[in-house]
């Protein structure tokens, strides 16, 4: 991809925050399996939005916190391959969590919870800091010039 002067092309936008949010769950459908699978009978949405089941008072609930928190690992190398600039990690990510959000409030009601909170905006942070860590490495790659040399 060149970088030059960004033409802004909605559909693009849309496209990508679409393809974040499908990994984002996909990837926390696998931890919470990784992690809850042998704790809980049966997994459900509820896992996923609602507030209550992110507690510290017990084990299930430390389960699905670690799985948020690797979730937002995963999502973090997901920005590389997606949204591929370190500028817009930011507005991707707080994106992908105010979609999400919504998801919890059409679901479950507002979260009332502060420990939804707190890994919710830890969430985000170490998925746009790390997104943009490693997308400034990945800008920052010298380009391979030997198969532009020619062979005289």
């Amino acid at each position: 991809m060149f970088y030059g002067t960004a033409v802004w092309d909605p559909w693009l936008i849309v496209g990508q925050i679409i393809c974040l949010e499908c990994s984002f769950y996909l990837s926390l459908g696998v931890f919470m399996i990784l992690f809850l699978g042998l704790r809980v009978p049966r997994l459900s949405l509820v896992y996923f939005f609602d507030f209550a089941t992110l507690s510290t008072s017990t084990l299930t609930g430390w389960c699905v916190i670690v799985s948020f928190l690797f979730t937002s690992l995963a999502g973090a190398v997901y920005m590389i391959f997606l949204v591929e600039r370190a500028r817009k990690c930011l507005d991707f990510s707080a994106t992908l969590y105010i979609i999400h959000l919504f998801f919890c409030i059409v679901y479950g009601g507002w979260p009332s919870s502060m420990a939804w909170w707190v890994v919710n905006g830890t969430g985000l942070a170490v998925m746009a800091l790390l997104a943009e860590y490693l997308c400034i490495k990945r800008e920052q790659r010298e380009i391979p010039m030997d198969r532009f040399h020619s062979r005289v």
